[in-house]
């Protein structure tokens, strides 16, 4: 098992473009390895998802998993899932308002996100994947393909809703786990 350091803001690497994957290179120990951390990185840190370039890799790879998240306990779960070049398509103009929190930074904020996603990529086999992701789930998607970008949540945050994780926990979380707890139900349906 191999965990990473997260990057934090402020380092370069996270500010800049990911690099696509070559398909032919997918098997090889290097790309495998960096998958390997990626997963153990975030599982050690109770993540959502984690990019590449959160752990210096400018590689286009990210991780989703949500399965009995503590420090997301609204989320939806997300089976394992590595994603190698990873595209977005937003479907339609139905958005909703995400406080998003992000490893790579002490901060949490209020985030629009589109709510019907179609997502293209490719796994650690290199076998192809489309699928269609809505909620809270597409909003993990963008969120993560923002960081291969060298996007992150404060560049899309409403600022004024912008606070620490412990000030998060003593004065929104409550509204906001009632709020989403409602659109997952609407969602899921």
């Amino acid at each position: 098992m191999t965990v990473r350091e997260i990057l934090s803001i402020g380092h370069p690497v996270l500010r800049s473009r990911a690099v696509d994957v070559d398909l032919g290179e997918i098997a090889s120990e290097r790309v495998q390895g960096v998958i390997d951390d990626l997963i153990d990185t975030i599982r050690n840190a109770n993540g959502a998802g984690l990019a590449a370039n959160q752990i210096g890799e400018t590689c286009r790879i990210v991780v989703l998993e949500v399965n009995n998240n503590p420090r997301y306990p609204y989320k939806p779960p997300i089976p394992l899932t590595v994603a190698v070049n990873p595209e977005l398509q937003v479907l339609d103009d139905e958005t909703v308002v995400i406080n998003e929190g992000c490893l790579s930074l002490p901060l949490r904020g209020d985030v629009e996100r589109f709510v019907n996603v179609r997502v293209r990529y490719f796994d650690r086999h290199g076998i192809e994947h489309r699928e269609t992701v809505r909620g809270l789930i597409a909003g993990t998607w963008q969120h993560e393909c923002d960081h291969l970008d060298g996007v992150l949540v404060v560049d899309r945050a409403d600022p004024t809703t912008l606070s620490t994780w412990d000030e998060f926990e003593r004065h929104h979380r409550d509204a906001f786990i009632e709020r989403i707890t409602r659109f997952v139900a609407e969602t899921s349906s």
